[in-house]
């Protein structure tokens, strides 16, 4: 019994429509599906209580606890009273007064410094810048101009009577005052039985500080303190 034979495509549509059906052969089986991403790495925790007390003790070592047996630092009490009030605006005063006499200083080294002529013989002392006509040095010098202000600096320290000299000066001259007198004192009950701030009121008025508000000075009559005082005539 003879088999039929196939049929050769008899023209290009049959060729075509024959790797048609071949590739719809192909996917019948359907198409194969995407792997699945793997799914993501999760840290391993300590599986027994002892591996977790391990952790915790290498992430504390080293670590001390605080000293709780002395308590709490007590907080500083704070005077508010009007003495502590008071002393509290001195101070502030005295050191604004020293922080402008540094500047006043090094602008006077700047500047060259004050010309004054000074003359002391141990017992009475008297200075003019060398601008300031000797008539006006003889009329203070005699007393001879009102005294508008007083600064009496007995019982004093050195430091203490400069910064209180310059701020003195400076106040005094910002309100138009011509003649002021300072009361240094003699010095007769100090131990070497000189007066230190005696020794120091020339070199103050004439280079120090105050000297920036100083026109002349001299050693004050004996109405007004003689020896332990001067007279201060103030620049304009």
């Amino acid at each position: 019994m003879t088999g039929k034979k196939k049929k050769k495509p008899s023209g290009p549509f049959d060729a075509l429509r024959g790797l048609k059906d071949e590739l719809a052969r192909k996917d019948q089986g359907g198409e194969k599906k995407k792997p699945a991403p793997p799914a993501p790495v999760r840290a391993q925790k300590p599986d027994t209580p002892d591996d977790e007390a391990l952790l915790l003790h290498r992430l504390f070592a080293g670590v001390e606890p605080l000293d709780r047996s002395r308590g709490r630092i007590p907080r500083q009490q704070i005077d508010r009273s009007p003495a502590a009030e008071r002393a509290s605006a001195r101070g502030t005063d005295e050191a604004r007064a020293e922080a402008d006499a540094v500047h006043e200083h090094l602008r006077s080294l700047v500047q060259g410094g004050a010309r004054f002529e000074v003359a002391d013989d141990g017992r009475r002392v008297e200075g003019r810048r060398v601008d300031l006509p000797m008539d006006a040095l003889r009329r203070l010098r005699r007393g001879q101009l009102p005294i508008d202000g007083r600064l009496d600096m007995h019982g004093m320290a050195v430091q203490q009577a400069r910064v209180q000299l310059e701020l003195f000066m400076r106040t005094m001259r910002a309100r138009g005052e011509r003649c002021v007198l300072v009361i240094h004192g003699k010095g007769e009950h100090s131990p070497q039985g000189a007066g230190v701030l005696r020794g120091e009121i020339s070199a103050w008025l004439s280079q120090g500080s105050s000297s920036e508000h100083v026109a002349a000075f001299a050693t004050a009559q004996p109405r007004d303190g003689g020896e332990g005082a001067v007279y201060v005539l103030l620049r304009r």
